[in-house]
């Protein structure tokens, strides 16, 4: 063999054992799972994915139920059913989708089951409840005409009965026609705007200031019913009486005047409308929230448009039957009641981690206590609003109004469901999450610095109040966020202790003691379900149902963020003491 030939054989590559190769492989694989890395990798990417569904949800929710708010072009278009006399309709296009041509044939539509395997099926918003039976109707796609966009059809929003769509015809004042023509559309937009302020007027006038009538005539009449109970209704308590009732009843009188003037002022305008099918109807501008023609709009106009809506769904009441107006009352509800429940859950919870951890003799009898508050993290929460509706309402509430209003027998006052029972029921709920929290965060304090403490003279109350609880005040904001985060989300147990579909009127007004705790409210947690699943219009509920969901989102984030930012600013207040 030549030294060329040795060099290449030096040269050729030396093939390793299989065997030994699968080991090295084996062995690598090993370090590589003892390391941690693919347990690190589990991790974010299940953190990953569950950012990306949170995003996703909450922007099919934003899109689902902000998109409700902006105002849709309304389309005219003949609809010839075959068999049947053409019809002109109108009205908002709110969803396309293929359906198979069988399944519309089954539903005892005349369709040609020869054709294509598909036909579109459109649904419109065509309101006009006088004509038609529903807001909503799907039709056929292949059966409508060209769809055009007439740019003097009009949409009048109404407070009842929902929208009507059609061409206007005149302005009347009564009997008298004070604008057709081209010069109809503005008179129009001016009367209803003047309408809207005078009936906002007379809902004040009736909820305020008549409302505070109404609610002293009651006082007055609790009072004269509790004088006779405890026998002290003599002449002189009855003449006090009689005067302070008089004095209600002449004031009264001057609202009433008031009243009948706003209440013929708001009723002496009307509309007449005519349908696209040419039928007319006379409507009252009293009913109608506003007018709009959407087809000649701006896009300018319609994002103001669009923001209006919105503003009304945050801060008006409801209407048709929770699928129409705003949400503002089930806003002040559930806020007011999350920081009720707030104020009473901190303190307890606190209290009771104070006294385990500190004070309480580490035994057999605290690890009890321990397991049994932690259990109750678990318990179901409809199981706690029989808790309150048991104990807080019908003993608690009832022994209330036993000792402190017996004048209002057989009425119940603080008997009955209202914000408070429904606070505290929420505080029972999320009691367990405060506890926990705060005694992680005691446990975490440094022995030392109680000691230090203690050797500088300091008692065990002061140490506790001056170095333990100041550090520990980030974990109690941390308890306080987990159960805001849980409480104001609940549904189930409130709706026994408080929560009802529709309470227009705040538990929080100038009557005195100004806030109502006896009074029941509205939740959003609770108006979502409503709206989802009791609503006779479902395809109007629909929209709102992600509109409101996406405002309890943000209601909740809201306290909580406002949480962190306490805690945030309490642990960088106390990091010096850590160190």
């Amino acid at each position: 063999m030549t030294r060329n030939e040795n060099n290449a054989a030096d040269e050729t590559p030396r093939q390793e054992h299989p065997t030994k190769v699968g080991r090295v492989k084996q062995l690598s694989v090993k370090n590589w799972f003892k390391s941690g890395l693919p347990w690190i990798w589990m991790t974010g990417a299940g953190v990953s994915i569950a950012v990306i569904m949170t995003v996703g949800l909450l922007s099919l929710i934003a899109v689902k139920g902000l998109a409700h708010f902006w105002p849709a072009n309304v389309v005219v278009s003949e609809y010839t059913v075959p068999g049947e006399a053409p019809r002109m309709i109108a009205g908002e296009l709110v969803e396309s989708e293929q359906v198979p041509r069988a399944r519309l044939a089954s539903a005892g539509l005349p369709v040609n089951v020869d054709g294509g395997e598909f036909m579109t099926r459109e649904l419109l918003k065509i309101g006009n409840r006088e004509f038609y039976p529903a807001d909503f109707s799907w039709v056929v796609g292949e059966w409508m005409g060209e769809q055009t966009l007439p740019p003097e059809l009009m949409v009048m929003e109404r407070r009842e009965w929902g929208n009507f769509y059609g061409y206007l015809v005149d302005v009347r004042e009564g009997d008298r026609v004070v604008a057709q023509g081209d010069q109809a559309w503005p008179e129009l937009v001016e009367r209803v705007e003047r309408v809207t302020d005078l009936y906002e007027e007379l809902r004040r006038l009736q909820r305020v200031d008549i409302g505070a009538i109404n609610y002293g005539l009651e006082q007055l009449r609790l009072k004269t019913r509790g004088l006779e109970l405890d026998n002290e209704l003599d002449a002189a308590a009855q003449a006090d009486i009689e005067a302070e009732r008089a004095e209600f009843n002449e004031r009264y009188k001057g609202l009433e005047a008031r009243l009948g003037e706003l209440n013929q002022q708001v009723n002496r305008d009307y509309a007449t409308i005519r349908t696209v099918d040419g039928h007319e109807e006379r409507l009252q501008l009293s009913h109608v929230v506003r007018a709009f023609r959407p087809n000649a709009m701006s896009v300018t106009e319609k994002l103001g448009h669009y923001f209006e809506k919105i503003g009304e769904f945050v801060g008006d009441e409801p209407r048709e039957a929770n699928t129409e107006g705003g949400i503002f009352p089930a806003i002040f509800g559930t806020i007011m009641m999350t920081l009720i429940m707030a104020v009473i859950v901190t303190p307890f919870g606190v209290l009771a981690a104070i006294y385990l951890r500190e004070y309480a003799k580490q035994g057999a009898m605290t690890r009890i206590i321990r397991i049994a508050v932690n259990n109750l993290a678990g318990v179901p929460a409809i199981v706690y609003g029989v808790f309150g509706l048991g104990f807080f309402v019908y003993v608690l509430g009832g022994s209330i109004d036993r000792l402190f209003y017996p004048e209002a027998f057989p009425a119940p006052t603080f008997g009955t469901p209202g914000l408070l029972w429904a606070s505290l029921t929420l505080a029972i709920l999320a009691v367990p999450v405060v506890i926990v929290a705060t005694e992680e965060g005691l446990a975490r304090i440094p022995r030392a610095l109680r000691e230090g403490s203690l050797a500088l003279g300091a008692t065990k109350a002061e140490t506790l109040w001056r170095v333990v609880l100041p550090m520990a005040s980030p974990a109690m904001m941390t308890g306080l966020i987990l159960a805001v985060a849980r409480a104001a989300g609940e549904v189930a147990p409130l709706m026994l202790v408080g929560v009802v579909k529709l309470a227009p009127t705040l538990p929080l007004n100038g009557n005195y003691p100004y806030l109502h705790l006896d009074q029941k409210i509205m939740h959003l947690g609770f108006h979502i379900f409503d709206v989802g699943f009791q609503s006779p219009n479902v395809e109007a509920a629909r929209p709102l149902v992600y509109a409101t969901a996406l405002l309890l989102v943000l209601v909740i984030a809201l306290l909580n963020l406002s949480a962190v930012f306490i805690r945030n600013h309490l642990r960088e207040k106390y990091k010096a003491l850590d160190h």
